[in-house]
């Protein structure tokens, strides 16, 4: 089955946090991309529930740069009034100041591949041979059927195809990096089985501007984070008694 994409993405800046101690304040990127940030870019380009999108590597191809920037979050407190001390509350400004650091002018190449969700017996009749793959690459030339972004919304991207390892990285002669103990994403109830939101972590590291992650099921150190129910769309489709008439 043909199920192997290489891509590049690139953009102004990246914010790569994080999510389970991002509950507001300010902000530091990740020096490194994580696996959840590039699965959500290939998801923005193109993604059904038929598969599962897995990133095998990523290629740092610019210096690893940070830029500050003071950001003007919506404070919340302020707009809805608490009923134990509402006087209080109304006299809060609508925002709070915050400084975030980004990752500044960033390129990465992608080497990803899908397989089929297993999870989701609704969707067998969609697991066609070829078809998924075809779509996936004409959208990468498209530059992906929704808006791209690295880490946050404001951090807006594009994407190209390549040849992964191509071209010059800055950190072609580096040697191995380490990065440490570091996010690398969620196990969904419509992908793990089981009706509980995971997060994953691992031991971060690059070499010579290469990053390989492991396959989630690899991942060692886990965190339930909440119970959580699958909810399938109602629908199955042209399939769908009535749907076609």
């Amino acid at each position: 089955m043909e199920n192997k994409i290489n891509f590049k993405v690139y953009g102004k800046f990246a914010l790569f946090t994080d999510p389970l101690t991002r509950v507001g304040g300010e902000k530091c990127s990740y020096h490194l991309p994580t696996y959840e940030a590039l699965k959500g870019v290939l998801s923005s380009v193109y993604w059904k529930p038929t598969f599962i999108w897995y990133i095998d590597k990523v290629r740092v191809m610019n210096r690893i740069k940070t830029q500050s920037k003071s950001i003007k979050p919506v404070n919340f407190a302020g707009i809805y009034p608490s009923k134990k001390s509402p006087d209080t509350m109304k006299e809060k400004s609508f925002h709070d100041l915050s400084i975030y650091s980004y990752l500044a002018d960033v390129e990465y190449q992608v080497e990803a591949h899908f397989e089929w969700n297993l999870k989701r017996e609704d969707m067998k009749n969609d697991r066609i041979d070829g078809k998924h793959f075809e779509v996936a690459k004409r959208m990468i030339e498209r530059g992906g059927r929704r808006d791209i972004f690295l880490g946050t919304r404001e951090c807006q991207a594009y994407v190209e195809p390549c040849k992964f390892g191509d071209g010059k990285s800055h950190f072609d002669e580096s040697e191995e990096i380490a990065y440490g103990l570091m996010f690398h994403g969620f196990d969904y109830p419509d992908e793990l089985g089981v009706n509980e939101l995971h997060a994953r972590f691992w031991w971060s590291k690059m070499n010579n501007g290469y990053v390989e992650f492991p396959r989630p099921e690899k991942c060692e150190i886990r965190k339930k984070v909440k119970s959580m129910a699958a909810n399938p769309p109602k629908s199955i489709g042209l399939d769908e008694e009535g749907l076609i008439e």
